[in-house]
């Protein structure tokens, strides 16, 4: 079987590709919780992990895949959370020790070497600059916080102490994403010129999450913590206090993919939005964001969407336009395709260089690129009638690159992340580069507020 970056690989091999590598997927988590309970070596890392809802447990199984990662400890306020992530820790070979304050953790655990934060935004900077202080790396999930304040607290924390400090936009290290921006967008520039991009991540209709019965925290704990009620510990990602809403959550991880794929960031954003469908709620239930960046070939204008009312539009997806191709990305590899145009130059050399696979060989492929089409044949005058000549562009072809990714998505940004600590990498999503992002990405709810286009100034990305 050829490399997925071998010249002459095709869409046969990648899928049969996919097949056999996707076996050894399954069996990752078994072969992981054996090396890791073998322990002892220098290459094990010891590992905590602060906050262990949602997104603690996607963090928990991505890393459970990776050898020489031991688990010492858990840290979760509701000890609905705190049994789970411990259970399951046990049943793949960890003994962690369990906290319900993190100060205690970090207190009574002096010998590891790195924590994850996985707390809701607004605890983001507290947690992940104590652990920093208390001597640890950290890997903090994004947004770095809900407030720029907090983010900057971060990345000044992480410089003074000399810690490494990683925030979770995990598609900077996505191999698919590394090679469109290296390979494709950049590198090469198939796209040619890029002019604009757009981004949207739409979802359905859902219910505020609830709580199994006899499993509610008290008054005294919630106050404690920093928390209102229960439905808003349930839903904190709605309320003003502990997030930035949508914009934060879902949007975070493809405004970031804008400054990266386009290595700037930009000089002024415009955003509308509302509260219009959720009466519960707090923060803007649908937002839309235009932003302008400024690259060495012009402008780029770069249109982002959150909308949480419908599935409708594609799902979650980045797309990249220039005037020689473009580039639709997603996590989701089904999303995922490149364009060529019909006036741009043969990609027969990128083919042979295992850059870009073939159109037209699996299901779903366009028709071939037409030339431009024509006017209506002249009819004789008894047949003539009013005939308006619209030219069309011919149909983008759709090609395939040869990479993707056969792991959880978070677990190549996680495997960076202790590559780092061993000195064998650099991190992808540095605390300062993260930090220009929270900015890109908080800025947004302040145009909405204010209804007019916001600048920003090359001092706001410096922390």
């Amino acid at each position: 079987m050829p490399s997925p970056s071998a010249p002459g690989f095709t869409r046969r091999d990648f899928l049969a590709a996919g097949a056999k590598w996707g076996a050894a997927v399954l069996a990752a988590p078994y072969l992981a919780r054996a090396a890791t309970a073998a322990g002892g070596d220098a290459d094990t890392l010891n590992i905590a992990l602060i906050g262990c809802g949602e997104q603690g447990r996607v963090l928990l199984n991505a890393a459970l895949k990776i050898p020489h990662i031991r688990f010492r400890a858990v840290c979760d306020i509701w000890p609905y959370n705190r049994r789970y992530a411990e259970r399951l820790l046990m049943k793949f070979g960890h003994d962690p020790k369990a906290f319900e304050d993190y100060r205690e953790l970090l207190s009574a655990m002096p010998d590891l070497d790195a924590v994850l934060v996985a707390t809701p935004d607004f605890m983001h900077s507290e947690h992940t600059c104590a652990a920093l202080k208390a001597g640890h790396h950290v890997y903090c999930e994004k947004l770095m916080s809900n407030t720029v304040d907090g983010a900057r607290a971060m990345v000044r924390t992480a410089r003074e102490t000399g810690k490494l400090l990683q925030i979770g936009h995990q598609r900077r290290s996505n191999p698919r994403y590394l090679f469109a921006r290296e390979k494709v967008v950049r590198g090469n520039q198939l796209l040619g010129r890029v002019t604009n991009a757009t981004a949207q991540w739409n979802r359905a209709v859902t219910e505020d999450l609830g709580f199994p019965v006899g499993q509610g925290l008290s008054e005294e704990v919630l106050h404690k913590y920093g928390y209102a009620n229960m439905h808003e510990f349930r839903n904190w990602r709605w309320f003003r206090r502990y997030s930035g809403g949508v914009i934060s959550d879902l949007g975070a991880h493809q405004i970031d993919v804008f400054n990266w794929m386009l290595d700037a960031n930009p000089v002024s954003v415009i955003a509308g939005g509302g509260r219009d469908y959720y009466p519960n709620h707090e923060w803007y239930d649908n937002v839309w964001a235009i932003y302008e960046y400024p690259t060495p070939a012009g402008a780029v204008r770069a249109c982002y969407q959150v909308l949480t009312t419908t599935s409708a539009g594609g799902g979650y997806h980045e797309y990249f336009m220039g005037d020689e191709g473009a580039l639709k990305m997603s996590e989701n590899p089904k999303y995922t395709k490149l364009y060529r145009e019909a006036r741009a130059p043969d990609w027969d050399k990128w083919v042979q260089q295992g850059v870009v696979i073939r159109p037209g060989s699996g299901e779903g492929a366009p028709p071939p690129v037409k030339p431009w089409e024509k006017p209506r044949p002249k009819l004789p005058t008894s047949r003539r009638t009013s005939v308006v000549d619209v030219r069309e562009t011919a149909e983008l072809s759709a090609w395939d690159m040869p990479v993707y990714l056969d792991k959880a998505i978070h677990q190549p940004h996680l495997e960076n992340f202790f590559d780092a600590i061993r000195g064998r990498a650099k991190l992808n999503a540095p605390a300062e580069v993260a930090f220009a992002s929270a900015v890109t990405i908080l800025r947004v709810n302040e145009a909405v507020a204010a209804q007019k286009m916001l600048p920003f100034a090359k001092e706001d990305f410096v922390a």
